[in-house]
């Protein structure tokens, strides 16, 4: 969390330090940020030093990185790592609408009437509806270069619209867990376990 903090905080320089383009915060720029936010405080918590503010122009309504999610904050974590309020947010932009009764496909529990921030779609099937927390779940397990839709199988438009929708992709290895209807017996690949067996928790 504190990593992403740095990124997202806003007015806080980036510094190039090598070729291959890593980046660095000197300790200078941090204490200026932190005695900016101080002065700040998060519109979901009421608490001073919210260092992140939304970025659209004109709009001042700053946020702690804890507090984004319950208030309904977007915070993208890729380049260039951009935070909105809910009222800046972006939105799904595929036509779709739950037929009664549906479920997310990841803990088979009910899903709401239309898209909401934490009701989602995937834009390619248009038919997988899923909980943002559920989505989360995934996308922390398996990774960037194993995350897919779980019932069409589309990756690309799915993970491009993901990640516009801020939801943490690691660029890494799929993970490991171990099957919920094993007892905990064998470890297996997550993405491979039945529906039912998927966790519908954030790690």
């Amino acid at each position: 969390m504190a990593f992403f903090l740095q990124f997202f905080a806003s007015n806080l320089p980036h510094h190039p330090v090598d070729r291959v383009g890593h980046r660095a915060f000197l300790p200078r720029d941090i204490l200026d940020v932190v005695s900016r936010a101080a002065q700040k405080s998060c519109f979901i918590c009421g608490q001073s030093g919210a260092t992140i503010t939304c970025c659209e122009t004109d709009c001042d309504l700053s946020f702690h990185l804890p507090c984004a999610k319950q208030g309904g904050c977007v915070t993208q974590f890729s380049r260039p790592y951009r935070s909105f309020c809910p009222t800046h947010s972006p939105q799904q932009e595929v036509e779709a609408t739950p037929e009664p009764g549906t479920n997310c496909l990841i803990c088979m529990e009910p899903v709401e009437d239309r898209k909401t921030f934490n009701t989602m779609v995937c834009p390619a099937c248009k038919n997988a509806w899923f909980h943002r927390d559920c989505i989360q779940g995934q996308a922390l397990h398996a990774g960037f270069l194993s995350l897919q839709c779980p019932l069409c199988r589309n990756r690309d438009i799915f993970v491009m619209d993901l990640t516009t929708m801020g939801i943490r992709i690691p660029f890494g290895l799929v993970s490991f867990c171990l099957a919920h209807n094993t007892g905990g017996a064998s470890a297996v690949l997550w993405q491979g376990l039945p529906q039912q067996s998927w966790p519908c928790t954030v790690l």
